[in-house]
This record gives C-alpha cells, sequence and structure tokens, in this order.
C-alpha cells in the first residue's frame, strides 16, 4: 500500500515538473525566441508589413484598399474615385458575406465556376466599365487590352497588387483627372513595378496603396 502511494506521488511529482519545464520552455522562452529572431532579422515582415506615409500608418502592403467616392444617398454600392489608382475587383465572398469591400473579417474567393452565368455577368460589366472608366480624350481603351485582374477579384479577394498592364491602361485617366503629364504617372508606374520573386516565381505586379501614395507626393508638389 505504502509502495503504490509512494509511486503514485513519484509519477505525479514527475509529470508535475515536467508540465512546468514544458511550459516554460514552449510557452515562454521559445516564443520569446521566435519573437525576437523575427523583430531582429524580419522586423518589417513580423510587424505586418506596414505602409508609411508622413509618419503614420497608412496600410500593409499584403492588404489591398478600395479608393471610392462616399456614398450618395440611396447607394449600395460605392463609386470608383477615378482620380487614384483603382485595385482588383473588390467580389471577396460576395454580397451574401461579411467579407465586401475588402473588410477584413473573412477573406476568400466568390468560390463560384467558370461557367456560373453569375460570375460570367460579373466579368463583363467589370470589363465594360473598365474600357469606359480609362478611355478619355485622346487615348481609348481597346476591350483586348484588359487584363485578367482587371475583372476578377483574387483568391482571397484583398490582393494588394495589379498587373503592370492593368496600372498602364490607368495612366491616362489618373493624369486627366490629377491635371498631370501622362509621363510623370507612367514613371510612378514604371518606377514600382516588381518583377517576378526569385525571377521565377508568380507575375510582375504594382502595389496599388504604394503607387497612390506616390501619386499623392506627385500631386502635392504640381
Amino acid at each position: 500500500m505504502n509502495n503504490s502511494v509512494s509511486n503514485t506521488a513519484r509519477l505525479f511529482g514527475a509529470g508535475l515538473r515536467a508540465l512546468l519545464v514544458l511550459t516554460l520552455v514552449l510557452g515562454v522562452f521559445y516564443p520569446l525566441a521566435v519573437t525576437g529572431v523575427a523583430q531582429g532579422l524580419f522586423n518589417d515582415k513580423a510587424n505586418g508589413s506596414e505602409i508609411t506615409s508622413q509618419g503614420k500608418v497608412v496600410g500593409s502592403s499584403l492588404i489591398g484598399q478600395a479608393y471610392n467616392l462616399p456614398l450618395k444617398e440611396g447607394q449600395e454600392t460605392p463609386e470608383a474615385d477615378l482620380k487614384w489608382f483603382q485595385g482588383r475587383p473588390q467580389n471577396g465572398l460576395g454580397t451574401n458575406s461579411v467579407n465586401t469591400q475588402y473588410s477584413l473579417i473573412l477573406s476568400g474567393a466568390t468560390n463560384r465556376s467558370g461557367d456560373n452565368e453569375e460570375l460570367i455577368q460579373w466579368v463583363k460589366d467589370a470589363k465594360a466599365a473598365v474600357v469606359k472608366d480609362n478611355s478619355v480624350s485622346g487615348y481609348e481603351v481597346k476591350p483586348s487590352q484588359v487584363p485578367a485582374d482587371a475583372v476578377t477579384s483574387s483568391g482571397s479577394g484583398l490582393d494588394p497588387d495589379i498587373s503592370p498592364q492593368y496600372a498602364d491602361i490607368q495612366v491616362h485617366r489618373v493624369a486627366e483627372k490629377n491635371g498631370l503629364p501622362v509621363a510623370e504617372v507612367q514613371k510612378l508606374v514604371n518606377d514600382r513595378t516588381e518583377g517576378r520573386t526569385l525571377g521565377f516565381i508568380g507575375e510582375a505586379r504594382v502595389n496599388v496603396l504604394e503607387l497612390n501614395i506616390a501619386l499623392k507626393e506627385l500631386v502635392a508638389k504640381s
């Protein structure tokens, strides 16, 4: 009987010590070590890839933002503010979801198949809007010039980047709306176009938030 109690007490003590040690190692020391390494070597990424403008954090390079006009009375969907470069369509998970218009509660795709009639209509409407919005005096956008990312949302619905092709067809419109030379606005796009990661991963891209910050600075200097 005494041996049984003694063995139980010994096992209980060993288990308690193991619990305390593992709690300290895995719950305190390991997280502190990982956090220290992340802050020391990858400070920007560890803190959310923040983008600052005039000393203030204005967003993340990983999350897209909407550039819309304020809602008018009776409007359900805001109109795009065409003085800014526009990102990808903001369908998110669809209108039946809390994740619309780049809301960060959830993220996800529309989950519609390629032959879904509603999706096809979205793409047609988006292409027509891109052609109409970006065709200005002396510059006409052809439907064949509209890239796929201009008319489809990303898998997360939160893509912060657009293709250089989509940025290029917006240049004339942005220049006209802001009273800027086309060449200067085109230079903004060229200077902020990133190539494929490691030269072969993904596609060339332009971060819309960074591009619009540069545009704002250029307008302020004009």
